[in-house]
């Protein structure tokens, strides 16, 4: 193996392949990344057996062949090098990175023993519009559970139709996020996609350069299978095994109906839920919303034996009857904070039901939240 690429082609594809090869003692190879290059494509490649990520970089191929060798030290190789030419050479199972007058040689492992990456036929796909949908999968994934009792909840559901639809809950809130599918095959699924991976995946997008002004640089496609999922991103590949089971039947847990609908500014409502946050009793974080129609007013209270207590009087829009819940100011704080716009709308039945936090304008994000029952 003889290859030539220029060390910022090389920095960014071990940054993103290199990330998931950890410290697995169980199996060293995985620390390991793989260097293949075949069929005038270099290839970098990397697997935690439940990922797999692949990137092509650009360069002078001169001879062809395949080689793994340990990430960390590639990686803090490659970027303390200057950003010029590398060589890259297999000699005696030793890999050569050679740039002006740096000259280093690192030991590795054959690639015979490097596990498969499995592989997603690439026929039919779905795609999305890049930044919307690292922008979607932030909206959600904080929602999923951490539990590990019922699987189906430990990652983000996906749901392709007119629209892609994704979904995370822990059974204490849930979060949707709705947006445009640019290419549909026509073809109606439902897939759960551990968290773990759409983490990895928005790392990468979020560390590669995205040309505005290319179309095709704007798309990822999203390619499945039975049991797996590749999402295919330029010359990025993520492949990702999929969660078994049925999906929660979420949409019967939220309310068609209302009794007090309230429109707030966001901000003030972050501050105000900030503020009592510091007077709310410790692991439960509850924080009580007290609404008065006649008013037009949110009060804002927390109180704890310990510290103190807190009320903030905030204007409000309102419609329906005076209410109030009780809910944790965390799970409300990360919706607030994943809402666009100005002005927020919480729309609530009573302390025993569901609340549902949206943005007053835009429909395609509704974040709900069950009440501490007092």
């Amino acid at each position: 193996m003889k290859f030539f690429s220029l060390q910022e082609n090389l920095k960014q594809g071990l940054f993103v392949v290199g990330h998931i090869a950890g410290k697995n003692t169980q199996l060293p190879i995985l620390n390991n990344v793989m260097l293949k290059v075949e069929n005038g494509n270099i290839k970098i490649l990397s697997t935690n057996l439940e990922i797999g990520v692949t990137m092509i970089v650009r360069g002078k191929i001169e001879k062809e062949g395949v080689f793994t060798v340990d990430s960390r030290i590639i990686s803090e190789c490659v970027n303390l090098l200057p950003n010029q030419k590398i060589k890259i050479e297999l000699k005696d199972n030793n890999l050569l990175v050679n740039s002006d007058n740096y000259q280093v040689k690192i030991k590795g492992q054959l690639a015979e023993e490097f596990p498969l990456i499995p592989e997603v036929e690439k026929k039919n796909y779905y795609s999305v519009q890049v930044e919307e949908f690292k922008k979607a999968v932030s909206q959600v994934v904080f929602a999923v559970s951490l539990s590990e009792v019922r699987l189906e909840m430990s990652g983000v559901a996906l749901f392709f139709s007119n629209d892609l639809i994704l979904v995370a809950t822990d059974g204490y809130r849930l979060a949707e996020k709705k947006i445009k599918i640019k290419n549909n095959n026509n073809e109606e699924r439902k897939i759960i996609i551990p968290v773990k991976t759409l983490q990895e995946l928005i790392r990468i997008l979020s560390g590669v350069p995205i040309d505005i002004n290319n179309k095709t640089d704007q798309e990822i496609k999203i390619y499945i299978s039975d049991n797996q999922v590749l999402f295919v991103y330029n010359s990025i590949e993520l492949v990702s095994r999929l969660i078994e089971g049925q999906y929660v039947n979420y949409q019967q847990i939220i309310p068609t109906v209302s009794k007090t609908n309230v429109i707030v500014n966001r901000v003030e409502l972050i501050r105000a839920t900030k503020l009592a946050f510091l007077f709310s009793k410790t692991k439960i974080n509850d924080i009580n919303l007290d609404f008065f129609k006649e008013k037009n007013q949110i009060i804002v209270s927390a109180i704890s034996g310990q510290v103190g207590e807190n009320v903030t009087q905030l204007d409000a829009k309102m419609t329906g009857e005076d209410n109030g819940v009780v809910v944790n100011c965390r799970y409300l704080l990360d919706g607030l904070n994943n809402i666009d716009g100005e002005t927020v709308k919480l729309e609530i039945i009573n302390n025993n039901t569901p609340c549902i936090i949206r943005s007053e304008k835009a429909t395609d994000y509704l974040y709900l939240i069950m009440p501490i029952k007092q």
